[in-house]
């Protein structure tokens, strides 16, 4: 049987809204996702200087793709995230913590700023790793 599991020892801080490790066993599938951008489905970019707007947007990006495979953000085991300099990570993460609502089973995540991505607008960028437990 496929089993996630998230490792967070108590010898250490506690994560909040993250895990430190995720495990992965048995029968799944694995699905690495692009860098996804706050590019809707007409190609505008959705909220220009607003780090919450635009992660909103790149996360309702994300669940479409996984919508496609039979799966939810719940799938995703890592995250990483792009950041240009100036912003608030704050912001995002916000947004992360109102999709996970009660779920107690975070992702883990990488933040990283960069100096610029594919567009002067993109404030952000987000890839993801899921698993699809079969």
């Amino acid at each position: 049987m496929a089993e996630i599991g998230y490792i967070n020892p108590e010898n250490m801080v506690k994560p909040r809204g993250y895990s430190h490790a995720v495990s992965v066993t048995g029968n799944h599938q694995t699905i690495y996702l692009g860098g996804q951008n706050a590019v809707d489905e007409n190609g505008a970019l959705v909220g220009k200087d607003s780090l919450r707007k635009q992660t909103e947007q790149v996360l309702t990006n994300i669940e479409k793709i996984l919508d496609e495979l039979d799966a939810k953000l719940e799938n995703v085991v890592k995250f990483n995230i792009y950041l240009v300099p100036g912003q608030n990570p704050q912001e995002g993460f916000q947004v992360f913590q109102e999709k996970w609502e009660d779920n107690p089973n975070y992702p883990i995540i990488t933040v990283l700023f960069v100096a610029g991505l594919g567009n002067p607008d993109w404030l952000v960028e987000i890839d993801a790793m899921t698993v699809i437990l079969e």
